[in-house]
């Protein structure tokens, strides 16, 4: 039987978020952070498009980093 993947939830909205929004909280805020966020959030906590935060996403994940893959 498959093994359930654990939901996390945005520390904001709580909405359930995706890997690359926990992945793009570890990368902004720090690797050990207890507090994720989903893209609106992050986007509202750093006053920046949405758009910007996908793009890093994509340089990020082909820069290669391992939060990413």
């Amino acid at each position: 039987m498959p093994r359930k993947k654990k939901q996390t939830y945005c520390s904001d909205c709580s909405s359930v978020l995706e890997k690359d929004e926990v992945a793009l909280s570890k990368k902004m805020f720090g690797r050990n952070i207890t507090a994720f966020y989903c893209l609106n959030c992050i986007a509202g906590i750093l006053d920046c498009e949405l758009t910007d935060l996908k793009v890093k996403i994509q340089e990020f994940r082909e820069q290669g980093c391992a939060l990413f893959l």
